[in-house]
Formats: C-alpha cells, sequence, structure tokens
C-alpha cells in the first residue's frame, strides 16, 4: 500500500510541475469544474416545474386554483375566482434569490420578500414585505409612476438603469440580501442597490406609501412572494442560496 501511496503522489507532483500545456488547461479545467459544482450544490431549487411544491397561499394551507403549472412555469390564470399572492413554505434571512418572470401585455405583478406571515395582524404580503416590480412598462398604467417601473424596489427606489425586456419574454431577476445589503439585479445588471433599515432607510419608506404601515420592511427574516395583482405572469427557474 505504500508503494502505491508513494507512485500516486508522484504522479501528483509530475503533473504540477508538468510545463506541458495541454496537461495545464486539463487541470485548470478540473478544478474550474469543480468549483462550479462546489457553487452550484449551494443553490435550493424554489420550483421543480411541476409541481407548487414548497409554496403555499398566503394565509392558508395550500395554493388557490389561481396559480396553475404552464409550460414549466408557475403562471396566474386569470379565468379562475380563486386570487392571492403565494409564498414559500421557509422563511429566509441572509439569501440570493434568482428566478425569471415573463409578464403579459399590460400586467402587473411583484417579487416580495421578507414576508411576515401573520394574517391576523397582515392581510396581505405587502404590509410587511418589499418588492421588486414586476410590469410591462409599455402597458400599464403604473410605468408612468415614478418608481413603479419593472425591476424598481417598488415605491422607494428607481432602477439606476433599465434593462427590462418587452411584454411577453422572459427576464432575468435576482435579490440578494446580505446584513442589511441590498442588491436588485435585473437581466444582469445591477439596477438598485441600498441598505435596510438605517437611517437613510427609513427616510425612504416615510417618503413612501408604506409610511402608514408600520411594521413594513422591519423583520430581518421571512416568506418569498409571488404577486397575484390580477394579470397574467409567469415565473420559473426559482432557486435560492442562503448567503
Amino acid at each position: 500500500m505504500k508503494i502505491l501511496t508513494l507512485a500516486a503522489s508522484a504522479v501528483i507532483l509530475f503533473s504540477c510541475n508538468s510545463s506541458d500545456n495541454g496537461t495545464q488547461e486539463k487541470k485548470d479545467s478540473v478544478a474550474t469544474t469543480v468549483t462550479v459544482a462546489a457553487d452550484t450544490s449551494r443553490w435550493t431549487s424554489l420550483f421543480d416545474g411541476e409541481t407548487t411544491n414548497g409554496w403555499h397561499s398566503y394565509g392558508k394551507s395550500g395554493v388557490n386554483t389561481r396559480w396553475k403549472i404552464a409550460d414549466g412555469a408557475l403562471a396566474i390564470d386569470t379565468t379562475s375566482k380563486e386570487s392571492g399572492d403565494i409564498v414559500t413554505n421557509d422563511e429566509y434571512e441572509n439569501f440570493d434569490l434568482q428566478l425569471d418572470w415573463k409578464i403579459a401585455p399590460n400586467g402587473n405583478s411583484g417579487i416580495i420578500f421578507l414576508v411576515k406571515e401573520d394574517t391576523v395582524k397582515y392581510h396581505a404580503t405587502y404590509l410587511t414585505g418589499p418588492e421588486m416590480q414586476v410590469l410591462d412598462n409599455n402597458g400599464h398604467e403604473d410605468a408612468k409612476i415614478p418608481k413603479h417601473r419593472a425591476g424598481d424596489l417598488y415605491d422607494l427606489i428607481a432602477c439606476s438603469t433599465e434593462t427590462v425586456k418587452p411584454a411577453g419574454e422572459w427576464n432575468h431577476a435576482e435579490i440578494k440580501i446580505n446584513n442589511g445589503k441590498l442588491d436588485l439585479f435585473l437581466n444582469g445588471t445591477n439596477v438598485v442597490s441600498t441598505t435596510l433599515w438605517d437611517d437613510n432607510w427609513k427616510k425612504l419608506v416615510t417618503g413612501s406609501k408604506f409610511k402608514a404601515m408600520p411594521d413594513f420592511a422591519s423583520f430581518k427574516s421571512g416568506h418569498i412572494a409571488l404577486q397575484d395583482h390580477g394579470n397574467m405572469v409567469s415565473y420559473k427557474n426559482i432557486r435560492i442560496r442562503k448567503l
């Protein structure tokens, strides 16, 4: 066994000191693959593309019939008489959330986070959770209001630059929270960056429609919510990793 161990060590040592470019490139490729695999393993899928497992209607035990699985996405069926936002079963604190969304013409929706599910005190997700706006900027009336356009931190901070795609096309969104630092990305661009709960944040809230909601954005952990605003919208490739 000692001879085998020494032989293995010699091979590794030889590879490390080899000047052969092909060998070095192969090593780099293997190292990159290992790094990517390690990073991927940290992600948790929040939607399997086939079921609503891991989600429930806000304040209820199951998912209402408004939300359907269509073409591998979580989508709103506007013909259903039921309605309501859906939230993750679990709560999250410091996290990196990624997902794709597609809004119908003239549509409105949102990704709400840090939601406290207490229907006795809060009848809706937006009473406690900030929102990354999902909108058809070219068709919905909300687009005429500053800080209400797609990618904005709704009613608080407008995008630094607009990267949204037209209605009917998929957009990639990302929400990162780490010890109060909040960053919103839309289609690969960091469009909003701010700090939660500091004095500047309090001023932002005071100057918004949320000033009358005493517990808005006050919780450091909470559920992720997908908003039912009455319009057709689809979400897919939803995943999260803890930071």
